[in-house]
């Protein structure tokens, strides 16, 4: 299977920029399988788009705010890493720009007065110590939110709310749960009361998620692994719900790769654990049968998973039509609903 086969045509217009005025105001496509036909809704439109009994699964990972920019003491020239995981109270692992030039001894300043060195290489990645504990307290009064590199512009205060998920539990995301930014309280309180059930889950979502296929073949690409939690009570809801034969619909892709990472004859993994699956077309599905997402990268492993689960042929030409119809694309744009 080939990563081309994946590709299709985006104008750069499309690619939103900024989130819509309102919170779950989004345009919503909606595509059955089964028949390969779409309709054109709102996300407000989803509680009559399912039906009652339907179990929702979201992940409630929270974005940390760990874009640090920097200065190296040396030079005074700008440095900026994004902290990607605690390795104790003052070191991080951090991906860094033009990393070759960030070696171990080399110093840098931040915002708040904090310090910190460069104490060792993993890879692309460094290890950064400061001379002060470094806690997710202090990434709030001081980071930045790390938002996608097709985001052409710098953050902004309201990109620390709308970047964000209204249910956001655990920090540790280097990136949003996109396809959760479309609800609201007041939607989920309108699901709820259309009789259907939410439960929640925690993927906590690494940079890999951004990282291109650069593999001619898409069997050759190495996935990145990301760290989940799956509550007892959440794990007995979803297997009650697959035993009585209710739908699943995954919120995002985050929840898709988690419940199909810890499915086990018909029973779910409670508690913590990783996953590094890689879903493309070819893969049969044991959790999920519906899927609320956003509209993906070209080529992307993302684009490769609703491949998987709607078919290859039938989400490029949804993609073609999303174009057509001016649907805006990627984290702070529209959503689709595959059933």
């Amino acid at each position: 299977m080939k990563t081309r086969d994946f590709s299709f045509d985006l104008p750069p217009a499309l690619i939103a920029q900024h989130p819509p005025a309102q919170r779950g105001q989004s345009r919503l496509m909606a595509l059955d399988r089964a028949g390969r036909t779409c309709s054109h809704h709102r996300v407000g439109d989803l509680p009559a788009l399912l039906e009652p009994g339907t179990l929702l699964v979201f992940n409630d990972s929270r974005v940390r705010k760990a874009r640090l920019p920097g200065r190296s003491r040396e030079t005074g020239g700008r440095a900026e890493f994004l902290l990607l995981e605690r390795r104790d109270p003052h070191t991080w692992k951090a991906l860094v720009q033009r990393a070759k030039r960030r070696r171990p001894g080399s110093r840098y300043t931040f915002a708040g007065g904090a310090a910190a060195e460069i104490t060792g290489l993993e890879g692309d990645y460094r290890l950064l110590r400061f001379d002060e504990p470094i806690d997710d307290d202090w990434l709030d009064l001081h980071g930045h939110i790390p938002l996608p590199p097709y985001i052409r512009r710098e953050d902004t205060p309201e990109d620390a709310s709308r970047y964000q998920t209204v249910y956001a539990g655990p920090a540790g995301s280097a990136a949003a749960p996109t396809a959760g930014l479309h609800f609201t309280g007041e939607l989920l309180d309108r699901l709820e009361a259309a009789g259907m059930e939410c439960v929640f889950i925690t993927l906590h979502v690494g940079l890999g998620t951004f990282l291109p296929v650069r593999t001619e073949n898409v069997e050759d690409h190495p996935m990145h692994r990301e760290v989940f939690t799956i509550p007892d009570a959440a794990a007995e809801r979803i297997e009650r719900a697959k035993a009585e034969k209710r739908p699943v619909v995954a919120v995002g892709t985050t929840s898709v790769r988690t419940l199909e990472s810890a499915w086990r004859e018909g029973r779910l993994q409670r508690g913590e654990g990783s996953t590094s699956i890689f879903i493309y077309p070819g893969y049969t599905f044991q959790v999920v049968d519906a899927l609320f997402t956003n509209f993906h990268t070209p080529a992307s492993t993302l684009l490769m998973l609703v491949s998987a689960f709607a078919g290859r042929s039938f989400i490029l030409e949804s993609y073609e039509r999303a174009v057509r119809e001016g649907y805006r694309f990627f984290s702070y744009g529209d959503a689709m609903l595959i059933r």
